[in-house]
């Protein structure tokens, strides 16, 4: 039985009277276990590495799908249907290109972190409120100096060619290309990332959520489907796929990352119905495409008919 005074601290301290982190207390008990894995060099890459495949996996499948679902094709936002071989090679060359980078840059980078920092492992896990309200923070303020950094990019012509141009080799957007950029930029990502969890001064457990929060959001904005359970369908704060998209067609707006307040307040934000990306590359596009494949049929079939009339009179 602990102490009176052990649990008016604990009481004081976080406010938790209800015991609403205990599941939370238990989950960062066996972790602290395992002091010595978490604190491995090579972990955070390894981690976000992986995780970044898996949760591009379930949109790969979408594409392999669509392949015998024609429906599916519904909710891609600016591309058509494409051969599944064509699919799949430009999923395995963009993994490759992310490997790559991983292993020469990221990895070595975080390596060299990991070793320099000194990890604090609290004995108590925050309860569910600090929780949320840590990630929410932390997110806000990852999305307002990725707002900045990414508009200067843009603004400056030596960092647009050094270091943003690589992730915009890819105009049609899908789920891969989140993390497919030149090194400097992922590092730049990673040291925002980081120095928003500094910032907030969050638990261990925070930052690792809002990590993994943070890798699934840039996936989503990037997966090139306008899905009906995506997050900005159910908030509307939230730009999505439809507002990156619009960026990449573009090449300049919509610079935030996730939330939609910064372009609104800074003028940037690209007023793009979300159907049009959807109509960009289906039945309204295909029509265009049709009609303008009979204009020139026509004019072609014109000037031919011009040079047969031309060389009968010539033969008169």
């Amino acid at each position: 039985m602990k102490p009176m005074a052990d649990m008016n601290c604990t009481f004081d301290q976080h406010g938790d009277p209800n015991g609403d982190r205990l599941l939370l207390q238990e989950l960062w008990d066996d972790l602290r276990s395992r002091r010595e894995f978490l604190t491995s060099p090579y972990l955070p890459a390894c981690f976000a590495f992986l995780i970044h495949i898996l949760l591009c996996s379930p949109f790969l499948v979408f594409e392999a799908l669509g392949c015998l679902w024609p429906r599916i094709h519904f909710y891609r936002i600016s591309r058509n249907a494409e051969p599944l071989g064509l699919c799949l090679q430009r999923w395995v060359d963009c993994f490759w290109r992310i490997f790559i980078k991983y292993l020469t840059t990221i990895l070595p980078a975080s390596a060299l972190y990991q070793r320099v920092r000194n990890p604090i492992f609290p004995e108590l896990a925050p309860s569910w409120r600090v929780l949320i309200a840590e990630v929410i923070a932390c997110l806000l303020l990852f999305d307002a100096l990725f707002f900045i950094w990414h508009y200067s990019m843009h603004r400056v012509p030596w960092l647009y060619r050094m270091v943003h141009q690589a992730h915009h080799q890819n105009r049609i957007t899908f789920a891969l290309i989140a993390q497919d950029a030149s090194p400097a930029e992922l590092l730049s990502l990673q040291v925002l990332a980081l120095t928003s969890a500094w910032v907030v001064g969050c638990h261990p457990l925070s930052e690792a959520l809002f990590h993994l929060l943070n890798t699934w959001l840039a996936v989503e904005d990037h997966c090139g489907y306008d899905l009906p359970w995506a997050l900005h369908r159910l908030l509307p704060c939230f730009g999505g796929a439809p507002f990156h998209q619009a960026h990449h067609h573009i090449y300049r707006g919509n610079y935030a990352p996730y939330f939609r307040h910064w372009d609104w307040l800074c003028g940037t934000y690209l007023r793009v119905r979300e159907e049009a990306g959807r109509k960009h590359g289906g039945r309204t596009m295909r029509r265009r495409r049709r009609r303008k494949s009979l204009v020139s049929d026509g004019v072609c079939a014109g000037h031919a008919c011009v040079k047969i009339y031309a060389s009968n009179e010539a033969i008169k």
